[in-house]
């Protein structure tokens, strides 16, 4: 039996569509482990070497892959959400009953999706608060923290636009505090003590489409949330991993 596995394996190996992913062969030797991680993008994305003490357990808590992790998980149970899902003041509610009640796990579905969403804002907070702690924004790791702390406000803009779309009560109170808010902030709020900008052009006006939260705002929370901040964060993710490829793994302390 393992004999006939051998050689299975061995014919696996040399056909044309592992030739064609690896072009390097097998990677039996060092050389070809190089070669297979510089011609791969899902293995080239982790460096090469490493040093034991930045990958140990207790110091990294696995914070920065989880995180990663648990943003796919919305990915995906997102894009299943939006099939039953309409942007509309009149089914918006209707439809997340819907789901609550008519769709086959519907509701697993959805309370996936929410308790992801908390479990991503928890580990991005903690992922953040390990590498300030443990002293890894150092250099050459100022730009990869800065892309970091925009990660950060990218997670929480999602919570926010995400919070808007069942369209209940809780979420109708919740974006009416956080657009009164939005609305006072200095220079860029309508009633803000620094206000430079037009009464039309603040931000509050920017995020609702108006001055009401109406269909406009779900609209445009739908279109941040579903779309924009997704694209925005995946391609943020991809330069953070391309450059702790590029500066290597932090030091334990």
């Amino acid at each position: 039996m393992r004999d006939l596995m051998r050689r299975i394996g061995a014919r696996l190996v040399e056909s044309e569509a592992f030739r064609s992913v690896y072009r390097s062969g097998y990677p039996d030797t060092s050389r070809n482990k190089v070669l297979a991680t510089l011609g791969s993008v899902l293995l080239h994305l982790h460096p090469a070497k490493v040093s034991r003490g930045s990958i140990r357990l207790s110091y990294t808590f696995c914070l920065g892959g989880l995180s990663a992790f648990v943003f796919l998980i919305l990915v995906a149970t997102g894009l299943l959400l939006m099939f039953y899902y309409v942007p509309s003041v009149e089914r918006a509610y209707n439809d997340m009953q819907d789901l609550e009640f008519v769709v086959p796990f519907g509701l697993f579905l959805r309370n996936l999706h929410r308790w992801a969403a908390h479990a991503m804002v928890i580990l991005v907070i903690a992922h953040m608060a390990r590498v300030f702690y443990t002293g890894a924004y150092k250099p050459p790791r100022q730009f990869n923290w800065v892309v970091g702390v925009a990660l950060l406000v990218l997670t929480l803009m999602l919570s926010f636009t995400g919070y808007l779309l069942p369209w209940d009560q809780l979420a109708y109170w919740a974006v009416t505090v956080g657009s009164n808010m939005a609305r006072n902030a200095p220079v860029i709020g309508a009633q803000g003590p620094f206000s430079i900008v037009g009464a039309d052009s603040d931000l509050s006006f920017m995020l609702l489409g108006g001055r009401s939260i109406g269909q406009s705002a779900l609209l445009r929370f739908y279109v941040w949330h579903c779309f924009a901040l997704p694209l925005a964060a995946a391609v943020l993710m991809a330069v953070h991993f391309w450059r702790v490829r590029k500066d290597g793994f932090s030091r334990s302390l």
